[in-house]
């Protein structure tokens, strides 16, 4: 470890609750559940290498809120009912358990709230704020569905009050299972992030049109999320400007739009703002025309913790940001898959395995990725 990377290693207030470092597992989509939606015994492995291997906090895969219209994926994790939740309490605690440092100290587990919207894979039965078609086609891999996205419908007063609901009822499950707190995913072209983006968004009432407006709903549902859970339950938000059905996308207005987004949403005080480049490294993708970026602008304007994603596997520029107070925090995605002890290794000077893109779907096998911690193999997967 050199001395520029010391601050990765330092504690962060996150809300009310410390993260023992600045190093956090992006989430990241696995369908791996049951086909009912019950997190596995092997998912809890997963989750519990990265707890080991010394991450300060493991944010989870997107978790379906409601029953109706939020599932994303077949084999999707939700946290809609007893099974599911008892699922959950065994990933948090086993997550606990292993990430215990000889500090006492252990692995904060964040659970990431998601909703589909329009790009919901699996069912042709999908809502969004407007009736507009999602550019792009579905994963037809993965879900067996094939060609372009549907039209979704409209959602009306009473679809926005289920979903909002949904979330609601989610986080307070999270708090039963144990969870550190939740993620309100409202990035990368999903329902909240639908509000956002003004060509999927052409509402003509209280939640389009002006920024305000299209933030309403995401700023509705972290209050109410907020209102509801113990004080010091963590409670995020995770944006991006780039979609998975629209990789190229970017905010139209560049730095002005991002100005205007974060003066609304530093009205929240979120515990942090989680910010991903979708597709793309930060360095290389994330600067504006102004040399400034979404995450330093979103740092400066609310003042609360930024998470920075997108490339952090390059220590030089994830520390750059850091001491340049761009940043507070890492997410990892790839590179933790193929390094779940990445933290560990960064403090001991060790090289990182390299991420293979061949073997993409072997990282899907949850139990590979655990075992690495326990077998120390050199092979990327």
């Amino acid at each position: 470890m050199t001395h520029q990377q010391q601050i990765l290693f330092q504690p962060l207030l996150l809300g009310k609750r410390n993260s023992r470092n600045r190093f956090a597992v992006a989430p990241m989509t696995r369908r791996s559940a049951t086909a009912t939606g019950v997190p596995t015994d092997e998912m809890a492995a997963y989750y519990a290498a990265f707890a080991a291997g010394g991450f300060g906090m493991i944010i989870t895969e997107g978790t379906y809120t409601d029953t109706l219209f939020s599932q994303t994926d077949a084999h999707q994790p939700g946290l809609v009912n007893e099974a599911q939740l008892a699922g959950w309490k065994t990933v948090v605690d086993k997550v606990h358990h292993e990430g215990l440092d000889k500090a006492g100290n252990t692995a904060l587990i964040i659970l990431q709230l998601m909703h589909g919207g329009a790009l919901v894979q699996h069912t042709d039965n999908t809502i969004a704020p407007s009736a507009v078609q999602p550019i792009g086609i579905r994963n037809t891999e993965a879900n067996g569905l094939k060609g372009p996205f549907p039209l979704p419908a409209a959602m009306t007063a009473d679809t926005l009050a289920t979903a909002k609901a949904g979330f609601v009822a989610t986080a307070l499950r999270a708090v039963a299972a144990g969870f550190d707190g939740v993620e309100i995913h409202a990035a990368n072209g999903y329902l909240l992030d639908q509000f956002i983006t003004p060509h999927t968004n052409i509402r003509e009432d209280d939640y389009g049109g002006n920024y305000r407006n299209r933030l309403r709903f995401l700023m509705e549902v972290y209050r109410e999320i907020k209102a509801v859970v113990p004080a010091d339950f963590i409670v995020g938000m995770r944006l991006s400007e780039s979609k998975v059905n629209d990789l190229p996308y970017r905010w139209p207005e560049g730095a002005a739009a991002a100005t205007a987004i974060f003066k609304v949403l530093k009205e929240l005080e979120a515990d942090y703002i989680h910010i991903a480049a979708e597709g793309g490294n930060w360095g290389r993708e994330s600067l504006y025309s102004d040399g400034r970026s979404s995450n330093g602008i979103a740092r400066k304007i609310t003042g609360r913790p930024v998470i920075v994603n997108g490339g952090m596997h390059d220590m030089t520029l994830a520390t750059e940001l850091l001491n340049a107070m761009q940043a507070d925090m890492v997410s990892i995605g790839k590179a933790a898959i193929s390094n779940p002890d990445l933290p560990h290794k960064i403090a001991k000077g060790e090289a990182l395995i390299p991420f293979s893109k061949t073997l993409i779907k072997d990282s899907l096998t949850l139990s590979h990725v655990a075992g690495q911690l326990a077998v120390k193999t050199a092979a990327a997967i």
